[in-house]
């Protein structure tokens, strides 16, 4: 085995078409789409039983640790198309001193932050933008919170296509940067990531630019589905009890659904399903209303605002996939305030020495509260999804100082 050989050797594919997520409509495979004709999300259908037949775990052990191992199971044909950063196998870290303090079961964190950028947003940027490759397109453009529009300028640019990337005006400066730095030409809007988005749609009727919003090109799914697969295989083939995700536009917790009924199909994985748990800030929470008033689609939440920015979306084009992943598998929706993601991060700082994102920060509150509430029991597995490094968010500012030039009073530091 190569270290690179997941890139370079070829491998058959089992892509059979797109399908509408609502009203099943199928699609051709290897054709650029956006929407449905419903306007919805897009699905990549395969043929699984083809997979069954050509892919064993015993293969899949031998191949090298990163997620382009799963290539049967992903959506690009040729190794030519791949665009790579090096995208490692995230590590799942347990927290057993937050463990032992709350009278728990495992702790576990799958810590998305050591993915290339920075955060999961390069599963999904990976495989949309090795699509765009494949398929001709040459000029990408996409609203963002952030991390996405890193991931975004840092693939395309690899790849050789042009993007141009809009963000709200209080998007944090080192995303800002980032995005510019890799080579994006990035604009702030005086508005939320929908109105950067509404700006993204009508330039692609005026200048043609392709839509790369979350769920408007059916990729993204398959390149965050990899978190299913990857933690399936990380747990020996088997899933926790419960999975707390940090949920704005959802594509992860679509994707990780879906994956978890390929991994059945092709016999890797048995029935058990984990409940999944919709994470939002307590701010910009149209997920829990919807999920609280029983619908399938969720309006518009006003005036958002959270300081975990990568979870501010006002309103989901996936909205019912979401709530349907989370109502089928017995799980819940759940917000938390600020307060208790600040006070999160730092518990999980101070007590494991483990910097989480705040969105990352968002899923141990979330943790705590469903403890306390009982929709979680202390005897129940958990993975929590810290989304992206926490050295990319502001810190507190240390203002202790030490004059080396006079006596010191050890005993007092």
């Amino acid at each position: 085995m190569r270290a690179d050989d997941n890139l370079t050797v070829e491998r058959p594919t089992f892509v059979t078409h797109l399908e509408c997520s609502q009203t099943g409509e199928h699609y051709p495979a290897d054709r650029v789409h956006n929407l449905s004709r419903a306007g919805k999300p897009l699905l990549v259908r395969y043929d699984l039983g083809g997979v069954r037949k050509a892919l064993t775990k015993d293969a899949l052990a031998a191949r090298p640790p990163d997620f382009w191992r799963y290539r049967e199971l992903l959506p690009v044909r040729q190794v030519k198309d791949i665009v790579s950063l090096g995208e490692a196998m995230t590590p799942l870290v347990r927290m057993p001193r937050l463990e032992r303090e709350l009278g728990g079961a495992e702790i576990v964190v799958k810590d998305e932050g050591r993915l290339p950028t920075g955060s999961f947003k390069a599963r999904g940027l990976a495989l949309a933008v090795s699509m765009a490759k494949a398929l001709g397109i040459e000029h990408m453009a996409m609203p963002t919170n952030g991390n996405a529009g890193a991931a975004l300028a840092a693939y395309a640019s690899r790849a050789g296509i042009r993007t141009t990337i809009f963000c709200p005006d209080d998007t944090p400066e080192v995303n800002i940067s980032e995005i510019a730095l890799q080579g994006a030409a990035v604009y702030r809007v005086n508005g939320l990531i929908d109105d950067c988005g509404k700006i993204v749609g009508e330039g692609k009727a005026k200048v043609g630019w392709f839509d790369t919003s979350t769920l408007k090109e059916p990729y993204r799914i398959e390149g965050k589905k990899t978190m299913g697969l990857e933690l399936a295989e990380q747990l020996s083939w088997d899933v926790p009890d419960v999975i707390f995700y940090p949920t704005g536009g959802g594509t992860g917790l679509i994707g990780m659904w879906k994956a978890f009924a390929e991994l059945e199909a092709i016999g890797f994985i048995g029935s058990k399903r984990p409940r999944m748990v919709a994470v939002q800030a307590a701010g910009c929470a149209p997920m829990v209303k919807a999920y609280d008033d029983g619908v399938e689609h969720a309006p518009r939440w006003e005036n958002a605002h959270t300081i975990a920015s990568g979870i501010r979306v006002p309103q989901a084009v996936g909205d019912f996939l979401i709530l349907r992943a989370v109502r089928e598998s017995g799980g819940f929706a759940i917000a938390v305030s600020d307060d208790a993601i600040e006070a999160a991060v730092n518990e999980v700082a101070r007590r494991e020495g483990f910097l989480m994102c705040p969105e990352g920060g968002a899923t141990y509150a979330a943790y705590k509260q469903s403890l306390v509430d009982g929709r979680v029991s202390r005897t129940e597995r958990v993975v929590m999804f810290n989304c992206a490094s926490g050295l990319k968010y502001p810190m507190p500012r240390i203002e202790r100082r030490l004059d080396r030039s006079g006596p010191i009073d050890y005993a007092a530091l």
